[in-house]
């Protein structure tokens, strides 16, 4: 080369090396080429590969199960979902989604009723109830609701937990609605006479007067709800309590929505969980009963009654744990759905297997 340099004149010299290049670059985009094409056929074997095996194992069980001359098993169909359902956060608009599609869906809606709405359950009637959510087969699969605190089933040395899930709203206004709703009732049962009916005092009044329905202590329910049956989570106030609810929520509860965005709730619920929730979503966006329960004579508080109840301790950890719900929920929600011309729609599957083995 270097005698070439010595006998070759400059120009063509030039012209070498610029042909060289281009050479080179050429060889190198041929070969990315050939490396992208290569992975396209890896995946594609990939995918082939699963098809087969799950063809295999689909036929070997057919032969088993007909060899044994038993019905195919579905572990769908040993599911439990519990929905510890918080008071004034539109669970019943949600639980009626439920009942509407149990039928369509194939399982067992039941609602937890416990004597005068008490959340937290004799040591007795944890262990009936945990007895009867694991081993009551003819209820299975099953969706129970009911205002009952989150109960930790591994205590009980349970084998298969069952899926939490839940909705929480802002304090302040679950408050609110939750005052105007023991005095006026609302439009799901309006002729049912309520425990504060013909008290027409209205939230500003109870704020200003210090009345004991608008306290601050009266906040400290979604906390308690999500941190259990221990003393502890209902002491209002605790930092333990509200440290356990976030640990709580982020450990045990498949999806914990909002009720501002309940929609996008349903709509992973369904993507999440299609056994229970096929069809929920368009049932909540066209289905009447999806947003039948509406709190009659709600008056929205004054900005100086809301800036009174923030000044509370109370106030500012049941928001703290609202805010941690909503962002919690909302990261999960980034990874779930994309937003197109207004409208929110699933993500397609984003991961496959390659590489399995053995390949018999």
């Amino acid at each position: 080369m270097g005698l070439l340099r010595v006998m070759m004149p400059p120009k063509f010299q030039l012209l070498a090396l610029l042909a060289f290049a281009v050479a080179m670059f050429f060889l190198e985009n041929q070969i990315q080429k050939l490396e992208e094409s290569r992975g396209k056929l890896e995946r594609a074997i990939a995918r082939h590969e699963v098809r087969e095996i799950e063809q295999r194992h689909t036929q070997d069980g057919l032969r088993q199960r007909d060899s044994l001359a038993l019905p195919a098993s579905d572990g769908e169909d040993d599911v439990v979902i519990i929905y510890n359902r918080v008071p004034k956060t539109a669970s019943t608009s949600f639980t009626n989604i439920a009942y509407d599609l149990c039928g369509k869906n194939r399982y067992h809606v039941l609602h937890i009723n416990t004597t005068k709405n008490n959340p937290v359950m004799s040591i007795q009637d944890q262990v009936r109830f945990v007895k009867n959510v694991t081993q009551w087969r003819e209820m299975k699969p099953a969706f129970y609701h009911g205002h009952v605190s989150f109960l930790d089933f591994t205590k009980f040395g349970v084998k298969r937990k069952p899926i939490y899930i839940n909705v929480i709203r802002d304090p302040i206004e679950r408050l609110v609605s939750y005052y105007y709703f023991l005095r006026f009732g609302d439009d799901y049962r309006p002729g049912l006479r309520r425990r504060k009916q013909g008290d027409k005092k209205t939230f500003d009044e109870c704020v200003s007067a210090g009345g004991s329905d608008c306290a601050p202590e009266k906040l400290w329910l979604q906390i308690p709800f999500f941190c259990g049956h221990y003393s502890e989570c209902w002491n209002a106030g605790s930092q333990w309590a509200l440290e356990q609810a976030k640990y709580n929520l982020v450990n045990e509860y498949l999806l914990v929505g909002v009720t501002e965005e309940l929609e996008d709730f349903v709509m992973m619920l369904e993507a999440a969980l299609p056994r229970f929730f096929r069809g929920a979503t368009e049932l909540y966006r066209t289905g009447k009963k999806s947003h039948l329960r509406k709190t009659s004579e709600k008056k929205p508080p004054t900005k100086e009654s809301i800036a009174k109840l923030q000044q509370s301790a109370i106030w500012k950890m049941e928001n703290e744990f609202y805010e941690f719900a909503l962002e919690q929920f909302q990261f999960v929600r980034a990874h779930a759905v994309r937003e197109k011309d207004g409208e929110l729609y699933l993500l397609a599957q984003n991961f496959f297997y390659e590489k399995i083995y053995p390949k018999n």
